[in-house]
């Protein structure tokens, strides 16, 4: 009996110790999250080290990455004397002689890294105007902007367009940081669709009172040129670009091919 006390206690006093020896494992609860990074504020994008800069009135510009900015491709063309010296869609006197462009949804002031994919000869423009007026051109550039990049012969060039975006240099220990500035957004503003244009203001309002019976808020834009009148017919296509290429398709699909989308 005594035997078994004694073998009965020193088997307990093995136990405790055992337990007393095991490392205690602590559960997190599923919902909390351990070394969570704090809540980062938005930063101005870092400026791509293959990024030319450009320095335009003491201001340093660089092309904006295409995640951020505005790209694109297609066909420039230039307009001259008929329009030298008219007001611009920014209130500005047309100068053929600047290096200026028309842009058909672009931010008026927006400055563009023209490069005719031609010659690889390239120009940097200020948008103050509209255009071009015409289904598949992307931009039209002033007389001494074509000079520039070599197509005011051709009349027309392949071309590659980026906006341009202001940006700061700070230092960061011992490196040297460059950051983009906050720019407009290219996809928001008061976009229509012209469907026509016309000599005849009777065939403009027949073709604007169609599209009114059709539900679609449609305008007239009058442009007068030294020699000429045009009454565009031009139907509302919402604030935002993308909407605005919706009702772009859907008004080519409806028997409009020439349609495309211009700002206000």
């Amino acid at each position: 009996m005594q035997n078994n006390r004694c073998l009965i206690l020193s088997l307990l006093a093995c136990f405790f110790l055992a337990a007393a020896c095991t490392p205690t494992v602590l559960k997190v609860p599923s919902k909390t999250r351990v070394g969570a990074p704090p809540k980062r504020t938005p930063a101005t994008s870092a400026v791509p080290a293959t990024q030319r800069p450009y320095v335009i009135n003491n201001k340093t510009y660089y092309p904006l990455p295409s995640s951020h900015g505005f790209i694109q491709e297609g066909v420039a063309s230039w307009y001259g004397p008929k329009f030298h010296g008219r007001k611009t869609s920014n209130g500005e006197t047309y100068d053929m002689h600047a290096i200026t462009a028309a842009h058909k949804t672009l931010p008026m002031n927006t400055y563009l890294q023209v490069l005719n994919l031609e010659n690889n000869k390239e120009v940097i423009v200020r948008v103050n105007d509209r255009g071009p007026f015409v289904k598949g051109r992307i931009v039209d550039l002033s007389l001494a902007a074509a000079k520039e990049i070599g197509m005011a012969d051709k009349g027309t060039a392949k071309v590659r367009i980026a906006a341009l975006g202001e940006a700061i240099t700070y230092g960061q220990g011992e490196k040297t940081i460059e950051r983009f500035l906050p720019h407009q957004d290219f996809s928001v503003g008061e976009f229509f669709v012209q469907i026509g244009s016309f000599s005849d203001r009777n065939n403009a309002e027949n073709l604007k009172n169609k599209l009114l019976s059709w539900g679609r808020k449609t305008v007239i834009q009058v442009y007068t040129t030294d020699s000429q009148t045009f009454y565009r017919v031009q139907v509302r296509a919402g604030t935002n670009l993308q909407q605005a290429t919706r009702a772009e398709r859907a008004l080519t699909a409806s028997g409009f091919p020439d349609a495309f989308v211009v700002a206000r």
